[in-house]
């Protein structure tokens, strides 16, 4: 039931993700063209406005990749054929994601803080905007590899359980 639920949620967040590929293509658009044929004005608030939605991209797509399992990791022993020591290669993954996604979240709300103090300089936007995916992010990484972290303990002891 929370497994489907939150499936769905990354389902949003997909469609979000596709919105801001697109929404990006405009100010990226509007600065190759003002740069390289002069058909229209320089506009400075393009790179601004393009930054704040490369960020957004960018966490939104972590959180997805950490439902989807397509995070960056590292494997530093090769890939456990036993289901004990799967768990923990897996667990290991989870739980250190589950971690740094605590400290963005603990730490992203006071440097929210800090960007809510601020102004762009062209579009005069509160940094904030930009700032508070940080959290959000985070406590996102965390709820979902909680998750993933309780799914794979489940599936070793349902193996466990049904192997006796």
């Amino acid at each position: 039931m929370l497994g489907t639920l939150l499936d769905r949620f990354c389902l949003v967040l997909r469609f979000a993700l596709g919105m801001l590929m697109a929404a990006l293509a405009v100010p990226v658009a509007m600065q190759v063209l003002s740069r390289y044929t002069g058909i229209i004005p320089t506009f400075l608030w393009t790179e601004e406005l393009a930054t704040f939605l490369f960020v957004w991209i960018v966490m939104i797509g972590s959180v997805v990749a950490v439902w989807d399992g397509t995070h960056f990791d590292v494997r530093i022993t090769p890939d456990a054929r036993r289901p004990f020591f799967r768990l923990i290669q897996n667990g290991t993954v989870h739980f250190a994601i589950m971690i740094f996604g605590a400290l963005f979240l603990i730490y992203g709300i006071e440097y929210t803080e800090f960007g809510g103090n601020q102004r762009s300089v062209m579009m005069r936007a509160n940094l904030a905007i930009t700032h508070v995916s940080v959290p959000i992010a985070g406590g996102l990484w965390f709820l979902l590899a909680g998750y993933r972290l309780i799914e794979e303990i489940a599936q070793f002891v349902y193996r466990k359980d049904t192997q006796s």
